[in-house]
């Protein structure tokens, strides 16, 4: 089992810092502990219910348009490729922000390198 992210900020408040399901400019976003039941905190979770929704509608959406035809045109398939991508990089990050806080994940230096 990994180690949890553990930070200690200015007001000696430890915990485990949070990833954020968004990023600055390509960056990672982390909350602090001391942050736990802020707004930020509560916009991170409902983001991450939605990310999650969202994935699961692009899912069944791409299902239906894959068993509702044997010759889909290059442009469909794309945009149903471009969208499952999209959808997994938000689960993913959602996965890891909460393997984090469980403290059975370490996060990666550069783990937004690879999206895009």
């Amino acid at each position: 089992m990994a180690n949890k992210v553990v930070h200690e900020d200015k007001g000696g408040n430890v915990g485990s810092l949070r990833l954020l399901p968004w990023t600055n400019e390509g960056k990672t976003c982390w909350l602090s502990p001391a942050s736990e039941d802020s707004v930020i905190s509560a916009l991170a979770d409902v983001m991450e219910a939605e990310q999650t929704r969202d994935g699961r509608e692009v899912l069944a959406h791409a299902r239906r348009l894959m068993e509702g035809s044997d010759q889909l045109g290059l442009h469909v398939l794309k945009f149903i490729a471009v969208r499952l991508a999209e959808c997994l990089s938000d689960v993913l990050r959602v996965a890891e922000s909460r393997g984090i806080r469980l403290g059975v994940t370490d996060p990666l230096p550069d783990d937004d390198a690879g999206e895009g």
